[in-house]
């Protein structure tokens, strides 16, 4: 079994809020993530889709590319108008070398828009799932025949976001459409990651690790706020500064033998959270449940 350690640029410069870092170069970045021993990183906003560029850059500090967030609109359009429209995404990532394709249903989704209450999020029917489930799938067997594995995300703010709506996600769709385990997405989205590692083994394909405070989190919601708002206020954290048990998380990784990505992706201030500082704690915590748990040897 292989694990590899890489990190998400979000701490760094928040994509969704260009107020969080937009001003940090993107060398600065890197150099950080480079010093800190992770061995890759996920895409972000301010990297160059060219690959002309972008392999270069990240070969100067020694970084795989993960991979990289994909918006989907499969709720509006079909399985073919949707492979259409992945196509520069797919060549920049297959480009790359990158083994991973992360991808989540954004047509309706309230997570990017501060004026929206956080409970205010899309729910589908029970009759829409079949559909939804039949495109996702059909997206899914192109992007696997590509070479790369379907990791589907699921996130606070959009149609999957509970324990109910995954089940429904994964009874309506093939084994190609795998998963992106997002801990901190499912801690605060009521899903439990250690169920859903030993329900569906074979369709964990990537794995994000952050942590929660849920106080914050509870506070947020009664008080009506946005997603972005509480990413401000710091529901999210690094693996080690949280509720979360790692230990647990990474004993039941290695009990279903998960080989692929580990990546820490808590988007908080930087100026109140230090990206580098908290990415540390996170790698140090990760790699020490992980060696805990028997993982990698």
């Amino acid at each position: 079994m292989t694990i590899r350690f890489g990190v998400s640029p979000i701490a760094w410069a928040n994509d969704d809020m260009p107020e969080l870092g937009g001003d940090t170069p993107l060398e600065n970045i890197l150099d950080d993530i480079q010093q800190l021993g992770f061995e890759g990183v996920e895409l972000g906003g301010k990297f160059p889709r060219d690959a002309s560029i972008l392999k270069p850059l990240l070969a100067r500090h020694q970084l795989d590319l993960i991979g990289g967030w994909y918006s989907a609109s499969l709720l509006t359009r079909t399985a073919h108008a949707e492979i259409e429209a992945l196509q520069p995404h797919l060549e920049l990532l297959k480009a790359m070398g990158s083994s991973v394709f992360v991808i989540a249903e954004t047509s309706n989704a309230i997570h990017g828009q501060r004026a929206r209450n956080m409970s205010d999020r899309p729910r589908l029917t029970p009759g829409s799932w079949a559909l939804f489930g039949q495109r996702m799938t059909e997206v899914a067997d192109y992007i696997q025949a590509q070479g790369l594995r379907f990791a589907y995300h699921h996130h606070l703010g959009t149609v999957v976001e509970n324990a109910d709506d995954l089940e429904s996600l994964l009874a309506m769709t093939g084994h190609s459409v795998g998963l992106t385990l997002d801990t901190g997405h499912a801690a605060l989205g009521g899903i439990d990651a250690l169920r859903v590692i030993a329900r569906h083994p074979h369709r964990i394909a990537h794995v994000h690790c952050k942590d929660v405070r849920r106080d914050v989190f509870t506070r947020m919601v009664a008080n009506g706020s946005s997603f972005l708002d509480g990413v401000v206020a710091g529901m999210f954290t690094v693996p080690g500064d949280g509720g979360l048990d790692y230990a647990r998380i990474m004993s039941a990784l290695n009990t279903i033998e998960y080989s692929g990505w580990i990546v820490i992706e808590a988007e908080q201030d930087p100026v109140v959270a230090n990206p580098r500082a908290y990415a540390e704690l996170g790698l140090e915590t990760l790699k020490r449940e992980a060696a805990g748990a028997g993982m990698g040897q």
